[in-house]
């Protein structure tokens, strides 16, 4: 087998969550590009998205199917894998990108998402990013992993972290003009460092089988966003950057292939050195 033939995906199988989103989209695109049927799941009031996402492969010459689901809801959960099984016939490889992350584009300013300090952050908020973030994450894991189980005890499933998840947020970044604009949550770096228990708790769960577990950790991804903000943030990589959408593409498909057939309970980091001094 050659190099490039461990990174094809031919006759698998991949359900992306959070498929209709910025990393989600890109993730269904190099998938589908490595040969993989590929499930693109998103929220009920996202499904247009979702929908658009798989029509977009779709109308590439790829094979693909959208899917409307709340991963928060074990049926709604088990539905999606469901149909992903009745579709295509197995499933090979999950890419769990869905999760709550309050954004600092021009977009989001202007609607006036500026997230609270945490000495009063909202109950409410914090609950519904730990049922997202992570009981999400639990439960689309959990039914996809039994058919995984099934078809020979193979499969690669990949959790989205953060270097959020790594380190605590360099909250001056969120500073404009000498004024703080927002603070990043309390929820976002809990719940991304979670994500690497459950990364590595999955991984060693599955030994003697070839379920393989890893995580993935993008550095912050230029989207729009304002000058300050994207002036503050490339001060603090070694590249001098934000990322690219397509920047984390390369590490997704090394995980999710036989390129990366010895590794497990590990994580990629792709952040332009943020988290290297």
């Amino acid at each position: 087998m050659t190099i490039q033939d461990k990174f094809k995906l031919d006759g698998r199988v991949a359900l992306v969550t959070g498929g209709a989103g910025l990393l989600g989209r890109e993730f269904c695109k190099t998938l589908a590009e490595a040969g993989a049927s590929v499930a693109v799941l998103d929220l009920n009031a996202a499904s247009r998205s979702a929908a658009g996402t798989a029509d977009s492969l779709t109308q590439s010459g790829y094979t693909s199917l959208a899917l409307s689901a709340d991963i928060t809801q074990p049926d709604s959960a088990s539905g999606a894998v469901e149909k992903v099984l009745s579709t295509f016939g197995r499933l090979d490889i999950l890419v769990n990108s869905a999760a709550l992350d309050p954004k600092f584009d021009a977009d989001a300013m202007k609607k006036g998402v500026t997230p609270g300090s945490f000495e009063d952050y909202p109950l409410a908020d914090w609950n519904a990013a730990l049922h997202v973030n992570l009981t999400g994450m639990f439960l689309m894991t959990q039914a996809c992993v039994k058919p995984m189980l099934a078809q020979g005890k193979k499969g690669s499933v990949i959790n989205i972290c953060s270097t959020y998840g790594l380190n605590g947020p360099d909250q001056r970044i969120y500073i404009k003009d000498g004024q703080r604009v927002a603070y990043k949550p309390v929820y976002y770096t809990v719940t991304k460092a979670g994500v690497l228990g459950f990364t590595k708790y999955l991984a060693a769960y599955y030994a003697g089988t070839e379920i393989r577990v890893n995580a993935l950790t993008p550095g912050g991804i230029f989207n729009d966003h304002e000058e300050y903000f994207e002036k503050n943030y490339s001060a603090k990589t070694i590249l001098g950057r934000m990322a690219k959408k397509d920047e984390m593409n390369g590490a997704l498909l090394f995980l999710a292939s036989d390129a990366s057939s010895y590794m497990t309970g590990n994580n990629v980091v792709v952040d332009g050195g943020w988290t290297a001094w």
